[in-house]
């Protein structure tokens, strides 16, 4: 519900030419073609999951490509999607070429994480550090949510962010996930540590876990040079 709320905002349903930055498996990718009235792409530099299932980039044109040089010229797409994306990427080098890629009066819809603020209860099941470490250690910023509002004014954007304003119970399988990624050997006992502590706080809101998102659309001005 809430990238549908940003995509309406981002006004969707007239944009001719979407960029799916970042693809990945093609997750958003129907929602953009079902929505759009134009073309759209679906960009990813790792080439297996663009191949892995066609069914979710039919109606669209996949691209395996690096973000920091797309293969486009400029003012190619009057509407850019990431959705937890730009974590990966090198920043500034991406969204320059966002912005470059971007038409004046495009738009810019970015679904990004913030690690670092993380709010985590009871303390014995804090995982934070592990989720900062590793995803460093895997080539990712943690911190990219905060980052993106003032890089994209710094681009000329017009940028508005919003987060979520409710809180839900802890997916079990965020433990799974943290430890798909690349862990030191110190951390690998503390999270099964952490992952005992989970296991054994069955009751309703015994658990307290909150990864903040920043939901931003951008706007470039019309008059953009």
């Amino acid at each position: 519900p809430a990238r549908r709320w940003l995509l309406e905002q981002a006004e969707l349903n007239w944009r001719r030419s979407v960029l799916d930055l970042g693809c990945g498996f093609g997750s958003v990718t129907p929602e953009l073609v079902a929505g759009s009235i134009g073309a759209v792409v679906a960009l990813d530099r790792n080439w297996a999951a663009l191949h892995h299932d066609p069914a979710p980039f039919t109606g669209a044109v996949t691209s395996c490509a690096d973000a920091r040089r797309l293969p486009f010229a400029d003012a190619s797409f009057d509407l850019v999607l990431c959705q937890l994306a730009l974590l990966w990427m090198p920043l500034e080098a991406t969204l320059a070429e966002v912005r470059r890629v971007l038409m004046p009066g495009g738009a810019l819809v970015a679904i990004e994480p913030d690690y670092g603020g993380m709010i985590e209860y009871p303390p014995e099941i804090a995982s934070q550090d592990l989720w900062m470490a590793g995803l460093r250690r895997a080539g990712a910023d943690p911190t990219v949510g905060r980052k993106l509002p003032g890089l994209l004014a710094q681009h000329g954007f017009t940028v508005k962010v919003e987060l979520l304003n409710r809180l839900s119970p802890p997916a079990p399988e965020r433990l799974d996930l943290l430890a798909g990624l690349p862990l030191d050997t110190t951390s690998t006992p503390e999270l099964n540590r952490i992952e005992r502590a989970a296991a054994a706080l069955t009751g309703a809101w015994e658990q307290v876990v909150h990864l903040p998102f920043m939901f931003i659309t951008a706007f470039l001005p019309r008059n953009a040079p």
